[in-house]
């Protein structure tokens, strides 16, 4: 049976990678305009300068992405919550389905070349066709499919653990995004946080209005981003810099080799009732 196709792991995996777009437009933004107070009487762009790098020095993060776009997609994720750091090691999960769709939910742990992944059932009827998702459930149940980097299924998934290809793309976008101009909100608080919103002056209906929150004192840290435009909400958030990433793994009684996933005949699925 085969398993997911690298294609639909990609897709799964590029939230993190608009997340690094997102950040981009606006800490290449133009100059700043005057506003009337500032934390530590840094400018806007002072603060998102400051901001990106905080970002770009980060040796792991935890970052969390909620998509709330309208349209209905079971194969885009909805939420990424995952812990990783600049060697690639993560942990975490994905939940599925935008729009209301159902594409359910994956466990992700990565160590070092090692991947482990443990989709619920209705993630495998979603994303494998016909049978071969009712069999992979039932074949797995509440394990975890264990395997390296080298196989295309865990390699197009685990990609989303990759901190350093996150900052390249960071990197990247900052070089060709538009240069905005950024002004600066009101200080308030998040999940706690004293934090200055730096808002974009998007005018363009292809984009949606974007805003940084950068942490009011030094360090200035990005902790939160938002994006929201027509039928289109992100947001994302980053905390926990420096936090190394868990290394316990799960244990060989509750995995499966992926060779075993792919060695299954989809002719002994069940048949639909």
């Amino acid at each position: 049976m085969a398993g997911p196709t690298p294609t639909r792991l990609h897709r799964a995996a590029r939230a993190p990678v608009a997340a690094a777009f997102v950040c981009a437009s606006l800490f290449s933004a133009g100059p700043a305009l005057a506003d009337d107070g500032d934390a530590k009487d840094k400018s806007a762009q002072e603060l998102a300068d400051a901001a990106k790098k905080e970002l770009l020095d980060a040796k792991s993060l935890h970052l969390t992405m909620r998509n709330s776009a309208d349209d209905r997609d079971a194969r885009t994720p909805a939420l990424i919550d995952l812990r990783l750091d600049e060697d690639g090691n993560c942990t975490g999960e994905l939940r599925m389905g935008t729009g209301g769709a159902k594409g359910g939910s994956v466990d992700l742990v990565k160590r070092g070349d090692e991947v482990w992944i443990k989709p619920d059932a209705t993630f495998w009827k979603t994303q494998l066709p016909g049978r071969s998702g009712e069999l992979a459930a039932d074949l797995i149940g509440d394990r975890y499919v264990h395997g390296t980097t080298d196989d295309p299924m865990l390699d197009g998934l685990s990609g989303t653990c990759d901190l350093d290809s996150f900052r390249e793309r960071l990197k990247d976008g900052s070089d060709r995004a538009t240069k905005d101009e950024l002004t600066k909100g009101d200080q308030k608080k998040v999940a706690g946080t004293e934090v200055v919103p730096l808002n974009s002056s998007n005018s363009g209906d292809s984009k949606g209005r974007i805003t940084l929150y950068v942490t009011a004192d030094e360090p200035h840290r990005l902790v939160r981003a938002t994006e929201k435009g027509s039928g289109e909400s992100l947001s994302m958030t980053l905390t926990d810099y420096g936090k190394a990433v868990p290394k316990k793994t799960p244990s060989a009684d509750d995995s499966i080799d992926v060779s075993d996933l792919r060695d299954t005949d989809p002719s002994q699925a069940p048949h639909a009732a």
